[in-house]
């Protein structure tokens, strides 16, 4: 190894630890061990550039493991991401990496994604980091399947992911690592730091797989490398993998907290090391700067292997993209638009009132009618694409035969599929949607919140929403789960009542720049209840029956229970009592709005609002006083039986409204 390059590598792990033992909080283990690797990565591979990290060719880079957040933000300060400038006036300079974890600093205990500040995803619940670039290697391969033409390769770059131990333990990699290898989406390359240690203790109290051979049998491409310090052999790994036909896993052995008192135990992996030991390290190695100080020799490596390399790559591809643009116009126009999040105008499908259908099957409806207008939009489900009706009609299926495809079959990966699609909008150059039934959403709705933490406008098409499922019983039933989404930060939740609703929830979810959104949707056929412009539906709530004069209750409802709702309001006229219905189209969009807007809608009175949902009535109260809903499971049975034995028949709710 050149003298410079442990130079570089030594200024990683100081300038990690520094920042550690300043905050007393941090992941020193992964930093120490891994910093050849990750040097390697950015001085002689990764292709980004300061000037414009937004560019869409550049490489991608997500840190898995992101508790070892320094490892990243080190050399995003040698790489000066985030500014354009330089090292100094970054968006990691010295001054944020002296406040690492501290409030309000840019550098967090974790990586937290932001648009051109160099971290390309949020990082931390292990297992998603993976997850997420399988999703950008997705959309790596669509996107350059569609704007690639002989002589230009407008999208032509690599996903790289830097995983650990615990990564490889969590389910979601299992169901990730299955669906790009059964994709062969060869330009992804994960690097396994194997350093053996979990936080616990060693490795073999939990876990003793042949990685080698479980990810071989999945169809990627394996290679090892024996000692991360030996960085000519990560960096011929390296070169191996950009060359196979498969995702590649590099698995590197390394020493966690290398060259400190506790190396290669698990006390080094959530514990600064101290200054003492800091010290004593910087002995051995010989280094002599005070904390926080970078010698000027690193900076230049950095400037004339990285950075020169980078820019190079980026000014011929702006120069190929001037051509480009005047031979296919059409199609550049296409890719700066998704990039600009430009949507043309569409025309949504509009339904006449006493239109029958259910809410699922307008959805797929208004998906195809968006199609045609949208060429950059593209979905699929976990293997109910027919039940939850998410096939774009006339596309073809996304697969390693045809990247090209809209149509993305993710198998029976629920949690995979939620991460991959955050991966591929967080690429960029596409709209996605994905599709599973509500009480699934269990199964990836930890994904959704790092979705949600990132300001990413994913879509999510979750149908079968209440015990209207019928015969397939308690374990198909959602009780629990509209409540949880909206339980959600930055997320926004539809439940619409019929088919006009349902376009209007769908335009809200396309439009939506920097909040996901989850479509709730029946299974049931619903009548066409209302047709209110979208500026009503974006309230969150409007009237859908009005009173005859004066209203003494306000019945509010969403999806299937608002017709339910305009029965009771039905049934009490007969008792001379006066009622209004509003469907609550969204509790995040109404509870956005002036007071006094709620007030006109509700009424001033808690007392006099009633709210019926087939669901947990919990969040509920902050409207009504009465609720009807469920705190039980479901119960197998014919639909319409489940639904008269909770309860939810207009004569049993008037019964007790009496």
């Amino acid at each position: 190894m050149q003298e410079i390059d442990q130079l570089c590598i030594n200024t990683i792990r100081m300038l990690g630890m520094d920042a550690i033992n300043q905050a007393n909080s941090g992941h020193p283990g992964m930093v120490l061990g891994s910093a050849p690797t990750m040097y390697t990565l950015y001085n002689d591979f990764i292709n980004t550039t300061p000037k414009d990290y937004a560019w869409i060719n550049r490489d991608r880079f997500v840190l898995a493991s992101g508790h070892a957040s320094m490892l990243l933000y080190a050399t995003l300060h040698l790489c000066g991401c985030g500014a354009g400038n330089s090292p100094e006036e970054g968006t990691f300079s010295i001054e944020t990496l002296k406040h690492f974890r501290q409030l309000h600093s840019d550098a967090p205990g974790h990586p937290e994604y932001s648009a051109g500040s160099g971290i390309d995803a949020t990082s931390g619940p292990l297992g998603q980091g993976i997850a997420h670039a399988v999703g950008m290697a997705m959309a790596e391969a669509h996107l350059a399947a569609i704007y690639n033409k002989e002589g230009y390769p407008v999208i032509n770059h690599y996903t790289y992911a830097l995983c650990g131990d615990g990564d490889l333990h969590e389910g979601v990699t299992q169901e990730a690592i299955s669906l790009a290898g059964h994709l062969k989406l060869n330009k992804l390359i994960v690097l396994y730091d194997r350093n053996n240690v979990t936080l616990d203790g060693a490795l073999n109290m939990s876990f003793e797989e042949d990685v080698k051979k479980r990810f071989e049998s999945c169809g990627w491409n394996v290679l090892q490398v024996k000692d991360a310090n030996i960085i000519k052999d990560t960096k011929s790994a390296i070169k191996k993998a950009q060359k196979s036909k498969k995702p590649t896993l590099i698995i590197i052995t390394s020493i966690i907290g290398y060259l400190s008192t506790n190396q290669n135990t698990n006390k080094v992996h959530g514990s600064p090391i101290g200054v003492a030991d800091t010290d004593r390290i910087k002995q051995e190695i010989g280094w002599k700067e005070p904390p926080f100080t970078v010698p000027s020799a690193v900076y230049e490596q950095y400037k004339e292997h990285f950075y020169k390399r980078s820019k190079a790559v980026y000014n011929r591809w702006r120069r190929m993209m001037i051509s480009y643009r005047v031979k296919y116009p059409e199609l550049a126009k296409q890719l700066q638009d998704s990039l600009d999040g430009n949507l043309p105008i569409i025309t949504y499908p509009s339904y006449e009132i006493g239109y029958v259908e259910s809410t699922r099957k307008t959805s797929g409806k208004v998906i195809n009618a968006i199609a045609p207008q949208l060429p950059y939009l593209v979905g699929g489900a976990a293997d109910v694409a027919g039940s939850v009706m998410t096939k774009i009609n006339d596309a073809k299926t996304f697969d390693s035969s045809d990247y090209s495809g809209r149509n993305i079959n993710y198998g029976i990966r629920e949690f995979a599929m939620s991460c991959a699609q955050t991966g591929m909008l967080l690429h960029g150059g596409i709209k996605s949607f994905i599709g599973s039934f509500l009480v699934f959403s269990d199964y990836f709705k930890a994904s959704i919140r790092t979705t949600a933490l990132m300001k990413i406008p994913a879509i999510y098409v979750l149908t079968h929403d209440s015990i209207a499922v019928g015969e397939d019983g308690p374990t198909h039933q959602p009780i629990e789960q509209i409540s949880a989404l909206r339980l959600i930060p930055n997320t926004i939740v539809l439940r619409p009542c019929d088919a006009n609703e349902t376009a209007l929830a769908w335009r809200y979810a396309l439009q939506s720049k920097d909040k996901p959104t989850c479509l709730i949707l029946s299974r049931q056929d619903l009548i066409t209840a209302a047709n209110p412009s979208y500026e009503d539906y974006l309230r969150g709530a409007y009237v859908v029956s009005k009173e005859k004069s004066q209203a003494q209750l306000t019945l509010l409802a969403t999806g299937s229970e608002v017709h339910l709702a305009i029965e009771v309001q039905n049934e009490l006229n007969k008792h001379n009592i006066d009622s209004r219905v509003v469907s609550l189209t969204s509790m995040e969009l109404f509870d956005r709005q002036p007071a006094s807007y709620r007030a006109a809608i509700l009424g001033n009175s808690r007392s006099k609002v009633v709210a019926l949902e087939m669901g947990r009535p919990d969040i509920w109260y902050k409207y009504a006083k009465q609720v009807f809903g469920i705190t039980s499971f479901g119960a197998s049975g014919k639909a319409k039986d489940v639904i008269d034995y909770y309860g939810f028949t207009a004569t049993k709710i008037v019964e007790k409204l009496l």
